[in-house]
């Protein structure tokens, strides 16, 4: 298995520094596992130009340009081999939701290259001049794409294997389609609150069970719970 590539696009990169050098992540790049590269927007603006403008048709906001986040992408894939695997990715509250399942796929990359949306948007012509996806975080809107593509990055690098245990990863939520089990430690009564008997049983095929009971339920709950 070879290095995640990691490239991320945005107008504010420093952002970013903490989720790239602490936890899971910062491991897995210390570790050789992954590299993140950032690459400012605004670099690539000719002197004199902004990143955005106003959309043409009028309407409020304003539009992320096309020609500096061009020239940032040629950059990137210049440098790419051409037969890697990879996925370009649009931060946008249009988009499909983010599920484990990208994460899973991501992992198994070569390359994955986050573009940071802002503001009303990409001009829409660059996803006719590149393979761009369009992934949501969730059902709502965000002032930027930055905490998206966080998230997007954090989800994907703790499945690259090395990242954390095999074990971790096979029994978390979502990795079976259910949410993972509750989970207790001590002390066994808190509060008049106690651990459920069976886990204090020491019989591991009840618990397991339990487990799995737990975790199924947890998720029928979520899906009935989800608003309309």
């Amino acid at each position: 298995m070879g290095v995640l590539h990691v490239d991320v696009v945005s107008l504010f990169p420093e952002m970013f520094a903490p989720v790239i050098g602490l936890s899971i992540v910062g491991r897995a790049v210390e570790h050789g596992l992954v590299e993140v590269r950032m690459h400012h927007l605004l670099d690539a603006l000719e002197p004199g130009r902004r990143a955005d403008e106003r959309p043409y048709g009028g309407g409020p906001g304003m539009v992320l340009r096309i020609e500096p986040m061009a020239r940032v992408l040629d950059g990137i894939l210049a440098e790419a081999p051409p037969d890697e695997r990879r996925r370009i990715v649009l931060t946008s509250a249009s988009g499909p939701v983010f599920r484990q399942a990208n994460a899973a796929v991501w992992a198994g990359l070569d390359r994955l290259v986050l573009i940071c949306g802002h503001y009303e948007g990409v001009d829409e012509r660059l996803q006719a001049l590149y393979p761009i996806e369009e992934v949501s975080l969730g059902e709502f809107v965000l002032t930027g794409g930055e905490i998206a593509a966080m998230a997007f990055l954090d989800a994907t690098v703790r499945l690259v294997p090395g990242a954390i245990a095999i074990e971790s990863a096979a029994a978390e939520s979502w990795a079976g389609g259910d949410l993972d089990h509750p989970a207790y430690t001590r002390p066994p009564t808190f509060r008049g609150v106690d651990v459920p008997p069976v886990l204090l049983s020491g019989d591991h095929a009840k618990i397991a069970e339990w487990r799995r009971e737990q975790s199924r339920a947890r998720a029928t709950e979520r899906n009935r719970s989800r608003p309309e």
